[in-house]
């Protein structure tokens, strides 16, 4: 079985860029295709020499970020990909790598992290946040609705869906209408442990992008007066800081050696967003903290509610505050918190995805073998 890997772009690190680590892992003979990748800035534990990339290498800026890159380009980048020589095609995508032409004699596996958010259910927030200016408002819902339609035929290309959440499954059911099996993504467990000493500070650990809503943490650190730290960058640092009372400190980007650390000594990981997934409550679960988690989304499968954290009902200043105050008189079991988040080890996903792509290719050369 001869099997190559796709995914969007490297421009930055992430968490699909460490689901893409595993999966070469898991593959490890598998070349990675990708639309651009920057080698001075992505670090990711992957040969170099693997990784194949577009035309779209050579568009000025594309290197940098994928927003120098005219949107209408991507689809017509990934689909110039030839896969002629390959059995599987594995795609890791939250955005365009689902769309790869391939023959009749070659799989596609998507490990579909999301339907493109800014052409499905995030379309009018990402008009709204993207940018204020007069043109973009009038012409990007224009670009968002060809590329929704693209989005959705390219969809149908894909011969079977694995993703990260029973919540993304479903979005998978309802935006392509088709079904998927959830493989958890990998969280590489064994670079956290527990802290012995006292818990000094609360933790948030994401992007300062909007839909992190980063300023309730703040918010409610400057209410209830305690001590927050922030790693993270983004475009919304200088939004943020402005809100900032004496108790929140921007730590910026903080190397992956420094996170274990971070999150050993922290009190508990405020996490104020909606994901499909997040791993960062299960790196403070590994650490043996507790994640204060809005309800929705991802968390809802990754945080055990009273056990390794709390929900909160509301994406409120006063809902988040008040989880906080009741995370303070409950006694954490570090122990147990940590014992949850072996279950999203690499070595499970790792096992878990190479079970689903031997399936799916047994059942694809069957239904082959059947029309023959």
């Amino acid at each position: 079985m001869r099997v190559c890997i796709v995914h969007d772009y490297l421009t930055h690190v992430g968490g699909g860029e460490r689901v893409l680590e595993a999966l070469a892992e898991a593959f490890p003979d598998a070349p990675i295709f990708t639309l651009v990748h920057d080698k001075e800035t992505v670090a990711l534990d992957i040969n170099p020499r693997r990784i194949r990339t577009s035309f779209l290498q050579r568009f000025p800026g594309a290197k940098r970020s994928h927003r120098y890159i005219p949107l209408a380009m991507m689809p017509f980048a990934i689909e110039q990909f030839d896969f002629s020589n390959f059995d599987v095609v594995v795609s890791n995508t939250h955005g365009f790598a689902k769309g790869i032409v391939l023959g009749p004699n070659t799989m596609h596996i998507s490990y579909c992290l999301t339907p493109i958010r800014y052409a499905w259910d995030g379309s009018h927030r990402y008009v709204r946040e993207f940018s204020s200016g007069a043109i973009f408002q009038k012409f990007a819902p224009l670009a968002i609705s060809y590329i929704r339609t693209w989005d959705y035929f390219a969809s149908h290309r894909v011969d079977a869906y694995v993703t990260l959440s029973d919540y993304v499954a479903r979005r998978i059911k309802k935006y392509y209408n088709a079904e998927s099996t959830v493989v958890y993504p990998p969280v590489d467990v064994n670079r956290f442990s527990i802290g012995s000493g006292e818990k000094e500070y609360y933790l948030v650990v994401s992007r300062l992008v909007p839909y992190k809503r980063v300023d309730l943490a703040i918010q409610s650190a400057n209410v209830l007066g305690i001590p927050l730290k922030i790693a993270g960058v983004g475009p919304e640092m200088d939004r943020l800081k402005e809100l900032a009372g004496d108790t929140v400190e921007f730590l910026g980007f903080v190397p992956d050696d420094d996170l274990p650390n971070l999150y050993r000594n922290a009190k508990a990981l405020l996490f104020p967003q909606e994901e499909d997934f997040g791993i960062t409550p299960l790196e403070a679960a590994a650490s043996g903290i507790p994640t204060i988690a809005y309800g929705a989304g991802g968390a809802l499968e990754t945080v055990v509610a009273n056990t390794t954290g709390l929900l909160f009902r509301k994406q409120t200043v006063a809902s988040l505050c008040e989880a906080i105050v009741k995370s303070q008189s409950i006694a954490w079991n570090a122990q147990t918190i940590r014992e949850h988040s072996l279950v999203f080890s690499k070595e499970r996903f790792i096992g878990e995805i190479r079970g689903a792509v031997r399936q799916a290719w047994d059942q694809f050369c069957m239904q082959s073998k059947m029309l023959a």
